[in-house]
């Protein structure tokens, strides 16, 4: 262990019975919220940090770099304001688009202005066929053009072939690519679910990336059977309802709206705070920063698994050991700017994935002047699009320098696009150890830990690890987060 700073403040500084009875130590108790920091200013962290404000607590929050929002990053490229990281919320799910009204920016949500997006197959685009979930078919005529016949003809054989119901968790890749062949895996799957993780679909664990499909599979032995009584169970919601939304300017400006609101309440924000040390103390927790210690009566550690577990180690050392477990993967998101009389007829739709089987080096595109309305109206004779490169296991990303990066991104936007132009701006944003994998057993990991972290009086954990990579379950995780340690879940 390094050694210790000496101790800033005097020794009243530290925990009191007086502030720790007032919080959730476990068990319902408490009129009264006590210290809680949070660990992490992603929107996980500001998720919970809003929440724990809104009920009278006094938070602190530690973010280690000089920033807030982690995968939400407000850029600009060429004069445009525009989302160097993600760029949209689900419309369907509550809690992102919950947060954003709650401070202040509801009158400013935007649907996106088409949803529609294809497939680059055998040297060709295919619009993403309907039917599918989680990028597993269930309706084989919706998948012409993008498999051969004889993919599709492989696909209908599921409901003769009759397997076994799944039992256990299961590679959700290997186990379509039973049933369906390697082609629906290759060609759909693995872009569409692959995508979201920038990862192996033949490793991505059924039951925590499709949580849903993984219980209809256990009831179904034919996987069309399976995805068909899902589509029926969804078929419900409005067709006119946007599926996706956005803020002029980029959504990347929420996690200053919510940071504004945390520190409206009386909140603390700390940038360039690395939590190196967490300890029990006699009524609470002490926690040693890059320049101070922090007294606790609550930690909410909203940090990467990684640096989860380093902080957990001495006091729950199998949960550590288990969050040291959970892979990354690391992208890279290259934007550029183009003057739009220099650009082909692009094709509509918001972009296009890439299926490794292509051989490309990015995985997918977002055309984002098309994407959004906002961004049309404001970036006025320019197009912005950007492009995904990097995926799990692949780490050549990290290490190519931008023009590099910038010119595989054009060699193959010029492949599937036609685009030959030279772009007025470009922008290259990497994201070290950026996205979790939930690799099979991910789920049954997590419940291991959460059992071993409610040993611990005054602990509560949330972030992208643990129940979902997207920003409305990042959001949901902090709310969760927040409550269970307060005692109102």
């Amino acid at each position: 262990m390094r050694d210790l700073p000496p101790l800033r403040g005097p020794a009243k500084d530290l925990p009191t019975s007086s502030r720790t009875r007032g919080m959730h130590m476990g068990r319902r108790t408490a009129p009264e919220p006590g210290h809680v920091v949070v660990v992490g200013g992603g929107v996980s962290g500001l998720a919970a940090a809003h929440r724990l404000v809104g009920v009278g607590a006094r938070v602190t929050l530690l973010e280690a770099s000089g920033r807030l929002g982690g995968k939400l990053l407000a850029g600009e490229i060429a004069g445009v304001p525009v989302d160097l990281g993600a760029d949209a919320l689900p419309a369907r799910r509550p809690e992102a688009v919950d947060l954003v009204r709650a401070v202040g920016l509801g009158e400013r949500l935007e649907p996106a202005a088409t949803n529609s997006a294809a497939v680059w197959s055998r040297d060709a685009l295919h619009l993403v066929p309907g039917g599918h979930v989680r990028g597993v078919p269930g309706d084989t005529a919706a998948l012409r053009g993008l498999l051969s016949p004889e993919g599709i003809a492989r696909v209908e054989q599921d409901r003769v072939l009759l397997h076994p119901a799944v039992e256990d968790d299961v590679a959700i890749g290997a186990y379509v690519a039973e049933r369906y062949g390697r082609e629906a895996v290759d060609r759909l799957l693995e872009p569409l679910l692959g995508g979201v993780y920038a990862g192996d679909a033949y490793r991505i664990s059924m039951r925590a990336a499709a949580p849903a499909l993984f219980a209809a599979a256990r009831e179904h032995r034919s996987l069309l059977d399976a995805v068909a009584s899902l589509r029926r169970t969804s078929s419900g919601t409005t067709p006119a309802e946007p599926a996706l939304m956005g803020l002029p300017g980029g959504v990347g400006r929420l996690p200053g709206a919510v940071a504004d609101a945390v520190r409206a309440r009386g909140g603390e924000i700390l940038l360039d705070s690395a939590a190196l040390e967490l300890t029990r103390a006699e009524d609470g927790w002490l926690l040693r920063t890059t320049d101070r210690f922090l007294a606790a009566d609550g930690v909410v550690l909203a940090a990467p698994a990684w640096s989860a577990a380093g902080l957990l180690g001495a006091e729950t050392p199998a949960a550590a050991a288990e969050l040291s477990r959970i892979e990354y993967s690391s992208p890279a998101i290259v934007t550029l700017a183009f003057r739009r009389a220099d650009l082909p007829v692009l094709p509509g739709g918001s972009g296009f994935l890439v299926p490794s089987a292509e051989g490309l080096t990015i995985k997918g595109a977002t055309l984002l002047t098309h994407k959004w309305r906002w961004l049309r109206e404001t970036a006025t004779g320019l197009f912005v699009l950007r492009a995904s490169i990097g995926r799990h296991g692949d780490e050549n990303a990290l290490y190519m320098d931008d023009a590099d990066l910038v010119g595989a991104a054009r060699r193959d936007l010029g492949e599937v696009l036609g685009l030959t132009a030279a772009p007025v701006a470009t922008k290259v944003s990497r994201w070290h150890d950026g996205l979790p994998q939930y690799l099979v057993g991910h789920t049954a990991r997590i419940e291991r830990v959460r059992e071993a972290v409610a040993k611990l009086p005054g602990i509560r954990l949330c972030g992208a690890a643990y129940d979902g990579v997207g920003i409305a379950a990042c959001v949901a995780s902090g709310r969760r987060a927040a409550d269970e340690l307060l005692g109102h879940a």
